[in-house]
């Protein structure tokens, strides 16, 4: 009997010596697998004095940190590209603010140029450099002589129409007209004398 205990221990002793030891989880494996990263994490905290420095308890302590940094960068990578959305939009505002002044600026000069050549007459140009003939023919200002009190006594023909001894034009009377011939001529001569 004590041969066959002796053997058996043998045996025992021979097969516990050619087990091999499972070697502990690369950092790797653990980053690759969280589950087993979180269990061997719980083990390891459980009895921080015993496994501090053991091999698969840093291991996992180094994935967890590598893990932490990676999420810190894609927190910080976000933040970025939300700041840089921020800066463009606030960058467009700013221009879209910039452009309407300088349209409001531009209406504004144009108005104030409208008014001033207004009282001369004239018409500013328009965007498309044109004036409109019948648009400045109903800005141009006009002054209109009022007729002279008719007299008793028509003047004669060497007698000048009394005036103001201004230099304002003064409206002659048109001649009665007998028909439509003469009207048309009177026209004509009245457009030859204004140039028009």
């Amino acid at each position: 009997m004590n041969v066959r205990l002796t053997t058996l221990l043998c045996g025992l002793i021979m097969l516990g010596a050619c087990a091999e030891e499972v070697p502990p989880r690369s950092v790797q494996e653990f980053l690759a697998d969280p589950n087993s990263l979180e269990a061997v994490v719980v083990r390891c905290s459980q009895n921080r004095s015993q496994t501090r420095y053991e091999a698969e308890c840093v291991n996992a302590r180094q994935a967890i940190s590598i893990m932490e940094a990676k999420e810190d960068r894609a927190r910080r990578d976000a933040f970025e590209a939300e700041s840089d959305k921020k800066r463009q939009a606030l960058r467009r505002t700013q221009q879209a603010a910039a452009e309407a002044r300088r349209r409001a600026e531009a209406a504004e000069q144009r108005r104030k140029e409208a008014e001033y050549l207004a009282q001369f007459g004239e018409l500013p140009p328009s965007r498309n450099g044109s004036v409109d003939s019948n648009e400045a023919a109903m800005n141009a200002p006009s002054a209109v002589i009022p007729q002279p009190e008719a007299a008793d006594t028509p003047p004669s023909g060497d007698e000048q129409p009394a005036t103001d001894g201004g230099n304002a034009p003064v409206a002659e009377p048109a001649p009665p007209a007998t028909d439509l011939d003469a009207v048309r001529e009177e026209l004509r001569k009245r457009s030859e004398e204004t140039g028009g």
